[in-house]
């Protein structure tokens, strides 16, 4: 008697699926026929043009039968003769936009209707069920890690703390293609870039450049290449357009194997993470620590009014990776497009490195100090963010009500994104929207050359209340990097090779222009 189930009890877990599933078809049927209804009327605004979804699915299968769901739909918008669509992903609308007057719109007028972020499997992974701050929804839990990250990690306070730690990072960068330019390699800038970004998040949240011994040559060793690797397969995937995300009872089955590729890279986040974190975190409660030294030792430290811990242990482990993720792709990605761009027109390399020769001379190297005056520099990166942006969208803004946005319907519910390629090539709002020209964002005011483009333009580190934080921190990475490869060394293609093969990282013949000794740290 003790083993026996009845057999009405066995069929339960069925009955549950199948009840669920008819409730999803219950519900989709009812939101496409209040979707209908509201397009019949000629007095309620209609939702933007798009292509007709399938029942049920949307338009899920042909965005997913594409070789590349963001050119689909940059190919859909082109065949609608549209900046704003609305495209159908299951039960979602999904909202791509490339007019910068409407995204204006969205994140100004409107901008706290869209404050909030859609879940996703991803998401949900990495945050460690939506902790952080880029990624947690519209809420309490957001506005507490917010106020953390601006207030008391990306203040001016902590950027000028840790500009010691900035400047070491750099200055291994010099010594590790210097020895690459000694021992007759080729320098892999993406290599160089990527990890010169890693190292300074290590260095800011952990102290240290290497979890493992790293290379004599200043370069990173496996653990590192593993550690960035891992930060660029969650990036890849963190808003994918995974078919689980728009019917979420197809989870369970990870048909497209996100799921499986995101957990594998967290295995390896938190592989290097975790023991650093908990073994920090134990320090401090036992009393072997009790100075700041990094980033992480302020988020440990950090107490309530009841003077207790502030942040949890899994707080603090999802948003050391958010940071991460938000810290290694721009810099890098711009710093490599813009050498790209310039040795395609020599005239920018050398208008480049006759500004550095002027303002910081070839007797020192270029410091953070200097990053104001280099305005034609500034103009570079800026160009790159408009031109080569490392993704098609932005991370997508989840609309919290029924809203009317440049005399469209956006429903409830509805996921925006803001279009980096489409605003940052818009031909509309730039001539000749495919060529790189620097040029384009010099100033004759004499002002400063700031990367943000609060106009929306085009994205670099967006705006409103999801705007990016760490704008001055994003900002000094760009330029610095940029700034030291180009002072420091002559750069060249291989002279077997006929042009830059803009699909692979970028390789290049690099040469030391400065005293030796700049090198040697």
């Amino acid at each position: 008697m003790m083993g026996y189930t009845p057999a009405f009890l066995s069929l339960l877990p069925l009955c549950f699926w199948s009840f669920s599933l008819v409730m999803f078809f219950v519900f989709m049927i009812i939101k496409s026929l209040r979707l209908h209804l509201i397009n019949m009327n000629p007095k309620i605004p209609k939702l933007p043009p798009g292509p007709k979804p399938w029942p049920i699915v949307g338009n899920l299968p042909e965005l997913l039968a594409s070789k590349s769901p963001t050119e689909w739909i940059h190919k859909t918008m082109e065949e609608f003769n549209t900046e704003i669509t609305c495209i159908h992903l299951g039960n979602v609308h999904v909202i791509p936009v490339t007019c910068p007057t409407i995204a204006r719109e969205f994140l100004g007028k409107y901008d706290a209707d869209f404050s909030s972020r859609p879940t996703t499997m991803a998401t949900d992974i990495i945050s460690n069920g939506q902790l952080t701050a880029a990624f947690a929804p519209f809420g309490q839990q957001w506005k507490k890690m917010r106020k953390i990250i601006a207030k008391d990690l990306l203040s001016p306070f902590r950027h000028q703390w840790l500009e010691g730690k900035r400047n070491e990072e750099a200055d291994n960068l010099m010594f590790y293609v210097y020895n690459k330019c000694k021992d007759g390699d080729l320098v892999n800038v993406r290599i160089a870039t990527q990890h010169y970004c890693g190292n300074v998040y290590r260095k800011m949240f952990f102290n240290t450049r290497y979890f493992g011994n790293g290379t004599k040559d200043g370069g990173p060793g496996v653990e590192e290449k593993e550690h960035v690797d891992a930060i660029f397969v969650l990036l890849d995937h963190v808003y994918a357009f995974s078919a689980s995300d728009y019917i979420p009872w197809l989870r369970l089955l990870d048909l497209d194997g996100h799921k499986d590729k995101v957990k594998n890279a967290m295995k390896i986040m938190n592989k290097y993470h975790d023991s650093l974190i908990e073994e920090r975190i134990k320090q401090w409660n036992d009393g072997s620590k009790n100075v700041e030294e990094d980033l992480l030792d302020v988020l440990i430290s950090l107490k309530d009014v009841n003077n207790n811990p502030l942040l949890t242990t899994k707080e603090i482990k999802a948003q050391t990776i958010e940071l991460m993720m938000a810290m290694i792709d721009n810099p890098s990605n711009a710093v490599e497009w813009t050498l790209a761009e310039m040795l395609k027109q020599p005239n920018l390399l050398e208008k480049a490195i006759e500004e550095l020769d002027n303002i910081v001379g070839k007797e020192r190297l270029v410091q953070e100090s200097d990053i104001p005056k280099l305005k034609f520099l500034n103009a570079c990166a800026r160009e790159a963010f408009r031109l080569h942006p490392i993704f098609a969208f932005n991370l997508p803004h989840l609309s919290m009500n029924d809203t009317i946005v440049g005399n469209f319907l956006i429903p409830k519910g509805s996921h925006v994104l803001l279009g980096r390629i489409g605003l940052g090539r818009n031909p509309k709002i730039w001539t000749e929207p495919y060529k790189f020209q620097p040029e384009r964002h010099l100033k004759n005011d004499g002002h400063d050359i700031s990367l943000t483009e609060p106009s929306l333009k085009f994205i670099s580190f967006s705006t409103g209340r999801r705007g990016c934080p760490g704008v001055k921190l994003g900002t000094i990475m760009t330029i610095f990097l940029l700034a030291r490869l180009l002072h420091g060394f002559t750069w060249n293609i291989h002279p077997n090779t006929s042009k830059i093969n803009f699909d692979e990282p970028l390789k290049l013949v690099a040469k030391p222009r400065l005293r030796i000794d700049l090198y040697n740290f």
